[in-house]
């Protein structure tokens, strides 16, 4: 016989067209009803288009048609806002208080850490201006929809992104906004998105502490924030900035995380700190928040993330890191 648990395990393997996750991964599963051999499920139709609606009641119907007992199956579709849907467990922002310090490249590769724990993740790129997101995962399609809502893009290892490089003509398009539009876009990425169930929601923001920053910290209900430099002598200032910006507003500073820390020469196994003396610890302890972990200058990673190859990554830096962070939210619990 047919039981609701029996339906869910159906319907978990029929994709979202376009998302290419299931119904159950993308929380479109409303309601199940079974008796007297009729089957009556009920889906939000978020973001899927009218001409794909069809189809997907179809592929529902065959599917649930195929479990014991099922002589009818009714799909009815009902209207929901993505925000009504989207069931997030843990929303990281990684910001930084200047430009240029790897701020995108350590929420991606944490994006890919917990990924390949087997989590579900997903990243949303809050650089409006200066969005790397999609270059690093290879993506340079645009995404799918209607007007109920956006589906994120999926990467090769089923990370969903969404960033405005998804949404320009082409990715060298420049965005010329005033910081209110800015907070718009971002805000749209957060409610109008179908994001669905997710472990974890890595949110790329832009350096600073302006607009953009205060709009993810003040709407998103952050698990915390994590702040990123390198060993340059101006960075005690800005990170500090980043840091009091998170506090003033209540949100929980996880960490922090030093970049380009050292150079590993092959030749040797030494570590060349070519950007002057490692600065992890005191900034540790100057903002009051653990040290996540440092990452070197790995010619392979710069490599991999030009060819749009960042999921192939992986070093013992990044794994402690990943270990790192996943005690610090631990601790938060």
């Amino acid at each position: 016989m047919a039981t609701e648990d029996s339906v869910i395990e159906a319907l978990n393997k029929v994709l979202v067209p376009g998302a290419m996750r299931s119904l159950v991964q993308m929380n479109l599963l409303r309601n199940i009803e079974i008796k007297d051999g009729e089957a009556k499920i009920t889906l939000a139709s978020t973001a899927i288009p009218a001409q794909s609606q069809d189809w997907l009641r179809a592929k529902v119907t065959t599917a649930v048609r195929e479990l014991p007992e099922v002589k009818e199956v009714v799909v009815d579709l009902v209207e929901a806002k993505p925000k009504e849907l989207n069931q997030i467990q843990n929303i990281i922002a990684v910001m930084s208080g200047k430009g240029g310090v790897g701020k995108s490249l350590v929420a991606g590769l944490l994006a890919v850490a917990f990924a390949r724990d087997g989590k579900e993740v997903g990243i949303l790129d809050a650089d409006i201006t200066g969005p790397s997101i999609p270059k690093m995962f290879g993506l340079n399609i645009h995404p799918s929809g209607s007007e109920t809502g956006i589906l994120p893009i999926l990467s090769r290892s089923g990370i969903e992104v969404m960033s405005m490089n998804l949404l320009l003509p082409s990715e060298d398009e420049a965005v010329i906004w005033r910081g209110p539009l800015m907070s718009k876009a971002i805000t749209q990425f957060w409610e109008e998105v179908l994001w669905g169930n997710l472990d974890y929601l890595v949110v790329d923001l832009p350096p600073g502490t302006a607009d953009a920053a205060l709009t993810v910290l003040q709407t998103l209900p952050l698990a915390g924030v994590i702040d990123v430099f390198t060993p340059q002598e101006l960075t005690e200032m800005i990170v500090k900035k980043a840091v009091k910006m998170a506090r003033k507003l209540n949100v929980r500073v996880l960490g922090v995380i030093e970049n380009m820390s050292y150079l590993l020469l092959p030749e040797t196994g030494k570590k060349l700190e070519v950007f002057g003396r490692s600065k992890g610890e005191e900034m540790a302890k100057a903002c009051e928040a653990p040290l996540l972990g440092q990452l070197p200058i790995d010619p392979q990673l710069a490599k991999l993330c030009d060819e749009g190859n960042i999921e192939r990554y992986n070093s013992d830096a990044l794994s402690q890191i990943f270990a790192n962070v996943g005690a610090a939210l631990n601790e938060r619990k």
